[in-house]
């Protein structure tokens, strides 16, 4: 196992910067303009401050990471798709034809995919292949992994993240692919949080309301195959999780650890956020929460999380890409802290009284 991921979890993630985070806000404030009127960008540049102990922070360059992974889960009719569509999709990245690849040229990112366990996956050059098996079992009838495999899942994702970092890439967005994987997501969701599979099982990719209530069933024989541990984070991704989600937990990890942000994408990338808060309680202060999908769940998990989305846009597409157009508003946020002027650089006068207005 990687000797940093196992220094993480032994020491605990890094403390956040707080003379970095009050030279940020003390240059906002400092700005040509009335003080918060930017609102949550400004409170974005402090939080990135914070991680990264730089000031003037930036996100650029930035690295999209997407896990893909098959479940056995998927056989039951619990997603509107069929399961070859995950193989399928690999070739898709990479020929530029998804909507995460598609984002990931308009903002200049680079994008990685990863084969984390596609059942007969195609032979498709450029996307990272490691496997970790055929898909996961089927978690209707027992463990969707054994231990092992589950540590190994977040190593993946652990060393992925590593080489982008080592890249140079200053902000991850990790995505996911797999069909079903909303399924296991949803399982994972109310191991962590206790909640009710009819809290947290949405339509995914579409289903209508027969494959919903498969979905849920599909759920709950679950969690009472498998009885995960709930004080156990590594026993609910081992029962109930997959290849993918672990990947994301490992990229987010590795986030933290190395103080850089991360952006969380929607229901099943905050799952697996989740399933890393709870490995190493505090990573989540490095994140940032892109959006808020129309996944049932979603809004709850990020309530667990204690993070706050900046966008609401509807979205239930996954790969990374609500996380994506939100790191077009965090860009943004960092310019205009960087290259606004100050009263003092631009002559301006600045307020004379502290009150309202």
């Amino acid at each position: 196992m990687n000797g940093e991921w196992q220094a993480l979890l032994s020491t605990g993630v890094p403390p956040l910067n707080r003379r970095a985070a009050r030279d940020a806000y003390v240059r906002l404030c400092r700005l040509t303009k009335p003080r918060g009127s930017l609102g949550r960008l400004e409170a974005v540049v402090v939080r990135l401050a914070a991680i990264t102990g730089e000031p003037l922070p930036r996100v650029e360059p930035a690295s999209i990471l997407v896990f893909a992974g098959d479940h056995g889960v998927a056989l039951r009719g619990v997603s509107a798709y069929p399961p070859e569509v995950t193989g399928q999709m690999l070739e898709n990245f990479r020929s530029g034809g998804a909507a995460i690849s598609v984002l990931a040229r308009r903002l200049g990112a680079e994008l990685t995919v990863v084969d984390a366990g596609v059942r007969k996956a195609p032979a498709v050059s450029g996307v990272l292949r490691r496997s970790l098996g055929e898909g996961t079992q089927d978690i209707t009838l027992g463990p969707a992994m054994d231990r092992a495999t589950a540590l190994a899942s977040i190593a993946v994702g652990w060393e992925v993240a590593k080489e982008a970092l080592d890249r140079g890439a200053r902000l991850l967005v990790p995505g996911e692919m797999g069909i079903g994987n909303t399924t296991a997501a949803a399982a994972v969701a109310s191991a962590l949080t206790g909640l009710s599979p009819r809290l947290l099982v949405g339509r995914g990719t579409g289903l209508g309301q027969e494959g919903l209530q498969r979905k849920r069933a599909a759920v709950e024989a679950a969690l009472a195959a498998n009885r995960p541990d709930p004080a156990d984070a590594l026993d609910v991704l081992a029962r109930v999780g997959g290849f993918e989600l672990g990947g994301i937990a490992g990229a987010f990890l590795a986030a933290a650890f190395h103080r850089r942000p991360a952006l969380v994408d929607g229901f099943i990338a905050s799952a697996a956020a989740l399933l890393a808060e709870r490995l190493a309680p505090g990573a989540r202060r490095f994140w940032i929460a892109g959006h808020r999908s129309a996944e049932r769940g979603h809004r709850r998990v990020l309530r667990a999380l204690r993070l706050r989305p900046l966008l609401e846009l509807g979205l239930r597409l996954g790969e990374g890409t609500g996380a994506a157009l939100a790191l077009e508003l965090v860009s943004a946020a960092c310019t205009l802290q960087r290259e606004m002027a100050t009263f003092d650089e631009a002559g301006v006068s600045d307020r004379e009284e502290s009150g309202p207005g």
